[in-house]
């Protein structure tokens, strides 16, 4: 059967990553969290006093742009690709509230973005790649198969960040994530390079009131199905082709 390519978009804590790894595991897909790429970069410039006070030197990280490799490399036990820093495993460090308070500044530059959208059209050239983030279905991959486009109740998205912070030894009170996710909402959406939107072929997913199991089949119901079409609508064209050689 052939493979495609997934693009999946939304807002912050929808549980884009946590369906985009199942389906991955599920497919034998390779999964690509875009996000954490900038999440990556963002921890270089915290590192390197490149943000200060939220303000990022636009100019100095522009500068440092060559410096940054940003890779993943696949983990046998978790089973998925799990982000670099110039070699350093940071997929721990990335999650941190200080860097989820500067990474929407970081990634609306438009030479970070431009940097990070050909590594992942590189990585997704084979397709049989499943890729999340905020412009995956509208801009790195617009010919995608497959876009998915995530939301969910900001007071249930909200729960979801507080519950993957405290997991992590990392403690905030409800309305400063609130006030965290929605200050993100609005950077992501209204930036001026790649903002969120919502692809014109993208079919939505709200998953307020369903489970990771019910998002989970959903989602594999609509793969298998485009799947079986893209094989009989290949066939078709083949067996065409072959009579009209014939003839």
């Amino acid at each position: 059967m052939s493979k495609i390519t997934i693009a999946i978009d939304g807002y912050s804590s929808c549980g884009k990553s946590t369906l985009a790894k199942s389906l991955a595991q599920k497919l034998n897909y390779h999964y690509i969290d875009t996000g954490a790429m900038y999440r990556a970069v963002t921890i270089y410039c915290l590192r390197n006093h490149i943000i200060s006070n939220s303000i990022v030197n636009i100019e100095a990280l522009i500068k440092a742009l060559p410096n940054i490799n940003v890779a993943f490399v696949y983990n046998t036990e978790t089973k998925i690709s799990e982000v670099f820093l110039n070699d350093e495993h940071v997929e721990r460090e990335i999650r941190t509230m200080e860097v989820s308070n500067n990474v929407s500044a970081v990634s609306s530059i438009k030479e970070v973005r431009e940097k990070m959208v050909a590594i992942q059209r590189q990585m997704g050239k084979k397709k049989g790649v499943i890729m999340d983030g905020r412009d995956i279905g509208s801009h790195v991959f617009p010919n995608a198969e497959l876009k998915l486009f995530m939301t969910a109740d900001d007071d249930v998205r909200t729960q979801r960040r507080l519950d993957e912070l405290s997991s992590k030894g990392e403690y905030h009170t409800f309305d400063e994530v609130k006030q965290n996710l929605k200050k993100r909402d609005f950077d992501d959406t209204t930036r001026k390079e790649n903002p969120l939107i919502q692809a014109k072929d993208a079919i939505v997913l709200d998953n307020t009131d369903i489970n990771k199991e019910e998002q989970l089949e959903f989602v594999i119901k609509l793969i298998n199905d485009l799947l079986l079409t893209k094989d009989a609508f290949n066939t078709n064209n083949k067996l065409l082709k072959n009579n009209q050689l014939k003839l």
